[in-house]
């Protein structure tokens, strides 16, 4: 599992800050039953949003009870008929909800791997993971949109291949090995995280891809899916759960030992028109029972995009789940 449930014991982490968290933790409870756990993703580039916006949006999901927040990791969107765009950047907001919020997990939806080099990848997770006491899942894809690679001078040709060098050694760093690797794109010499995390930080996969999962899947806690990927509906989840655990299978791991989640597309009121129309959301009258049929397709975790993402509609979306406890 990506990290313990509410429903679970938490891994001991010491020291005070470990203290106020486990405090925080027995004082609040969440709108999640145990059969799937319910996140939501803040802001990216649906509008302009500032940190003060940001904040009391994450806020916002801590005392209303979700049981993550999550912040997409790009640098540039162009095209679509609309505007340029783009979102703050995802490692220094992660580091600063760490410090806002005391209970919820956290973590990049996910981050490329083609934007830092792994050894940086793997310091700033056990970094953020030290500051949250603990909350922090790395989640990891190869990266997709092409016009923010370029115009911020990443290659991307063969990402799949670059990712896997990546992967290799963020996850062996973090594990607390030293690391010596000496690949096509990356190389490290006798690399060590100092000072040693109290924990290994968890991996969650973004991909859908078959060489993706077929490096990943092996090593990786959980594994995430984008709405669009399965087209937002429970039987779509269900096809591509079935589709996933033949991966795990293929890559000589038991489809039971991964948390699977799903990125959902959620409808508050008439919608903002934040998000293409392109795949029907999720009604917000329909959503308890939409992420009961989720958890019994197979679904741990359900991450909710909302339209629109502000701090009315995430109390909005809590108090109409909020009977799933």
């Amino acid at each position: 599992m990506v990290s313990p449930s509410p429903c679970d014991s938490r891994s001991e982490i010491s020291g005070s800050v470990a203290s106020r968290h486990s405090a925080s933790l027995i004082s609040r409870q969440t709108i999640s039953s145990c059969p799937v756990r319910v996140g939501i993703q803040l802001p990216e580039v649906e509008r302009e949003v500032r940190w003060q916006e940001v904040a009391a949006i994450a806020r916002a999901a801590e005392e209303s009870g979700f049981d993550s927040i999550w912040v997409g990791d790009h640098l540039l969107y162009r095209g679509g008929g609309r505007p340029e765009r783009g979102p703050w950047d995802a490692w220094t907001q992660l580091a600063a909800l760490a410090i806002l919020t005391t209970r919820v997990r956290l973590g990049p939806l996910v981050a490329a791997t083609a934007f830092h080099s792994p050894g940086v990848i793997a310091r700033m997770a056990a970094s953020i993971d030290e500051i949250s006491g603990g909350r922090f899942t790395l989640g990891l894809g190869a990266g997709w949109n092409e016009p923010e690679f370029r115009a911020f001078g990443f290659p991307f040709e063969r990402t799949v291949s670059r990712f896997e060098e990546s992967f290799e050694i963020v996850r062996r760093l973090l594990a607390g090995e030293h690391v010596t690797f000496k690949g096509e794109f990356h190389s490290v010499d006798d690399a060590v995280l100092l000072p040693p995390p109290h924990r290994t930080v968890p991996i969650m996969l973004g991909s859908n891809g078959a060489r993706m999962l077929g490096i990943a899947l092996p090593h990786v806690e959980a594994w995430n899916t984008w709405f669009s990927s399965y087209g937002n509906t429970v039987e779509g989840f269900a096809n591509l759960r079935g589709d996933i655990d033949g991966a795990c299978v293929k890559a000589g791991r038991d489809p039971a030992e991964l948390t699977h989640s799903a990125c959902a597309l959620v409808r508050v009121g008439d919608g903002a028109g934040e998000r293409p129309d392109d795949i029907p959301p999720v009604a917000l009258k329909d959503l308890a029972a939409h992420l009961r049929l989720l958890a019994e397709a197979g679904a741990d975790e359900a991450i909710l995009v909302l339209d629109p993402i502000d701090e009315r509609s995430t109390r909005q979306v809590a108090n109409a789940i909020v009977h799933l406890k």
